[in-house]
């Protein structure tokens, strides 16, 4: 059977895996990597790059456009290509870590209040520049107290994450994916320390990456993927399906 080739989108929070996942693929594919900070700007500003990226894509080069993406709070939505769209049918990048939807809900129904790290979380998960700045950063998950009294003085530190307390009370675990990518021992160390230091339980994870090698080996059954044809656009479902396609003009 001939092989495809196909432009792959992805962010570049799932690079290792991604890459590791393309190399083990019996197809030819492109890949393309957008900055993480996309996650932070906001709906449409997230959409109109991923647009933009869609559009520099030749249409003759490739059999399809594949987006390593959740519906990422809408960020996804109303993409459109000329040539076929496929994206996972997953809420966020935690389902294509964990490997599918029931694995997350099931460990999200179990243990709520779970902020999940991974190699490319903790690799590029960054302070911003400026304008982007990552929902870590602002939530204060990324640094330490002890980070703190070094900037600011332990009485300023000390008021700091009190402040910052209202903020994280939606959260009381820190949850590490190993890939079986980067270090995982040192990242499993890392974010353990992290819990420690926010007096958050901590949880290692298997992650799973058989939604990304099915995706870039074009095995899209459509219970897990959603393909879109020429010309309609991605748009949320709001069921178990979590992503669908529309007319153009809808």
């Amino acid at each position: 059977m001939p092989k495809k080739r196909f432009k792959v989108i992805a962010c570049e929070i799932l690079f290792r895996e991604v890459c590791l996942c393309a190399a083990l693929s019996r197809q030819i594919v492109d890949l393309q990597f957008m900055p993480k900070g996309l996650h932070d700007i906001g709906e449409q500003k997230m959409a109109d790059r991923l647009q933009s990226e869609i559009d520099r894509t030749d249409p003759a080069r490739y059999d399809a456009i594949l987006l390593v993406y959740g519906l990422c709070n809408n960020g996804i939505r109303g993409l459109s290509a000329s040539i076929p769209l496929v994206i996972p049918r997953a809420h966020d990048c935690i389902t294509l870590l964990l490997g599918s939807r029931e694995t997350y809900r099931s460990y999200f129904d179990a243990k709520p209040g779970t902020y999940f790290k991974s190699p490319g979380w903790i690799e590029r998960d960054a302070k911003g520049d400026g304008e982007n700045v990552s929902i870590a950063t602002q939530l204060g998950i990324d640094r330490t107290y002890a980070e703190y009294v070094a900037q600011y003085g332990e009485e300023n530190a000390a008021y700091l994450v009190e402040q910052l307390g209202n903020w994280l009370r939606n959260y009381r675990r820190l949850a590490y994916i190993d890939t079986g990518t980067g270090d995982p021992e040192g990242d499993r160390l890392a974010t353990a320390e992290q819990a420690r230091e926010k007096a958050w339980d901590f949880d290692a994870l298997q992650g799973d990456l058989a939604l990304i090698r099915r995706l870039i080996d074009g095995d899209w059954d459509a219970r897990d993927f959603l393909v879109v044809p020429p010309k309609k656009k991605i748009a949320p479902s709001f069921d178990e399906c979590v992503v669908t396609w529309v007319d153009e003009t809808a």
